[in-house]
């Protein structure tokens, strides 16, 4: 299965596991809660599943590979103790606690997390001292005496053998415990992750024009040569950060990641031409409606390798520009409903500050416990950051004015956030709706039209802006194109954001 569908199918588990009764009692007992086994290439993405599943079931995360593991520190230290059978004392051996089984109630303590999961990755190539006992662990989710807390869902990975010589092959009886999940690399459920995450537009053109390029492993004189789902991710953060300082990105540094000689020369080459696309069509020209004839006619020239890659250009400013605005859309939203919660407190400038420091120490005590259990997602991270800002910025408002309304203080400031809010809404649907005139007049009737249609639509974040805020062109577009209509009536309920409701 894809990667996408390994996701659902983990999710679907670990919601399952954690079901409990009417009394309290887990539906499927701990001890009988098969572990799942992740069987894939490496570089895959199923670490960065396992991210996004803790962080959209709100629960716990703790991560191991277990390569890097010993007997001791997995199973933990022998020492020991005086025990009495039948009247006579004996020494036996006892085991510390695991390391691991440490690191989960250590996680809970510090989180307040009580449900999370376990994740061991590389786990069926241990050295073989760990071998036993990981089969043990396997079986019955132990290390020593010592039991994987309630609550606490395991999930383990590993690779094929072809892909790792160290590979230990399980008996029919651990097999016979685990729920194996088989995953193999597919570009197009990659695709939606790479929106998420914000992948370079470069690499995302690249890999649609050469999909056999977007991941490949193979054995040749010189060793391994091998390009990964891990490998364009990492790629595309340090190419954003090195275009942020101006520091060029070549051949040497890319090949720092895509580890196919003849890949990372391609893909260097097409770095190359889209940094010259991005000069010569002039984006913002072609956004504001202002292209002017000469690059019209370029572009109608144009063979179809450079038109994608304009194409690329166009959506990258424009998956930009709505994913701003969902995001500032949902930090305004939870932003209004924190601070109706304190608005019939507001009465005086001490109760209004105590008010706002309260908010405040709540969002800061939802970021640190959502960093420390890896339960939070970045766009969720993010989110409560600016909360936070804006909260101090209101306490400094407050203290400032001569109002003695001071939720109407607070009240006006939040409007003017919505205001500009609804103006970055307008500024993204003209911009939108002036790239299908483009489109319409350089590519009419054109396979060009229908790719625009299709990667807003894919996108998470256009494809929501879209539906929100209904921008006219597209819908003309996806229905002459005869796509099928979108599930497209969410998250609607705060366009018109009204504090006072």
């Amino acid at each position: 299965m894809t990667i996408k569908e390994a996701k659902e199918q983990i999710k679907y588990a670990v919601t399952a596991y954690l079901t409990k009764d009417e009394l309290g009692r887990y539906m499927i007992p701990p001890h009988k809660q098969r572990p799942v086994f992740l069987m894939g290439p490496p570089g895959i993405g199923k670490t960065a599943i396992m991210e996004q599943i803790s962080a959209e079931l709100g629960i716990g995360l703790l991560s191991y590979s277990m390569t890097h593991h010993t007997r001791q520190s997995a199973l933990g230290l022998p020492l020991i103790k005086q025990a009495t059978y039948q009247g006579k004392e004996y020494d036996v051996s006892e085991y510390t606690m695991s390391e691991i089984i440490a690191s989960v109630y250590e996680m809970m303590e510090v989180s307040g997390v009580e449900n999370g999961i376990l994740f061991l990755d590389e786990i069926n190539c241990v050295s073989e001292t760990l071998t036993p006992v990981m089969l043990q662990f396997l079986q019955y989710k132990v290390f020593g005496k010592h039991e994987v807390p309630a609550g606490w869902i395991v999930v383990t990975a590993g690779n094929p053998p072809e892909y790792n010589h160290a590979v230990r092959e399980f008996d029919i009886a651990t097999w016979d415990r685990l729920k194996r999940i088989d995953v193999e690399p597919d570009f197009e459920a990659w695709k939606e992750f790479a929106y998420l995450s914000g992948m370079h537009n470069a690499i995302m053109t690249y890999l649609e024009i050469k999909k056999g390029n977007f991941y490949k492993v193979e054995t040749t004189v010189d060793g391994k040569s091998f390009v990964t789902a891990r490998g364009w991710d990492d790629l595309s953060q340090m190419i954003r950060l090195y275009e942020k300082h101006q520091i060029p990105v070549d051949e040497k540094l890319i090949g720092q990641y895509l580890q196919n000689k003849q890949i990372a020369q391609d893909f260097s080459i097409y770095y190359d031409l889209y940094l010259k696309y991005k000069s010569d069509y002039q984006i913002q020209e072609i956004l504001e409606g202002k292209a002017s004839s000469a690059i019209k006619e370029r572009a109608r020239r144009a063979k179809f390798d450079e038109r994608y890659a304009l194409l690329g250009l166009l959506l990258d400013a424009l998956m930009n520009d709505m994913r701003t605005a969902m995001e500032l859309e949902d930090m305004l939203a939870e932003l209004l409903q924190r601070l109706k919660t304190e608005k019939n407190n507001m009465l005086t400038e001490e109760s209004s500050l105590r008010s706002l420091e309260k908010l405040h120490h709540a969002a800061k005590d939802e970021y640190q416990k959502g960093v420390n259990s890896k339960s939070l997602s970045n766009e969720k991270q993010t989110q409560l950051i600016r909360i936070m800002d804006i909260l101090r910025k209101d306490a400094a408002l407050i203290q400032k004015t001569t109002d003695q309304d001071y939720f109407a203080v607070i009240r006006r400031d939040f409007q003017k956030r919505v205001d500009k809010f609804h103006e970055l809404v307008q500024k993204v649907s003209d911009y939108t709706t002036n790239v299908f005139h483009f489109g319409d007049e350089v590519f009419p009737n054109g396979q060009e039209l229908t790719i625009l249609v299709t990667e807003l639509t894919v996108n998470p974040y256009s494809g929501r802006f879209i539906s929100e805020y209904r921008v006219e062109e597209y819908f003309v577009h996806d229905k002459a194109l005869l796509f099928h209509q979108r599930q497209f009536d969410i998250l609607t309920e705060i366009k018109n954001l009204d504090i006072d409701d």
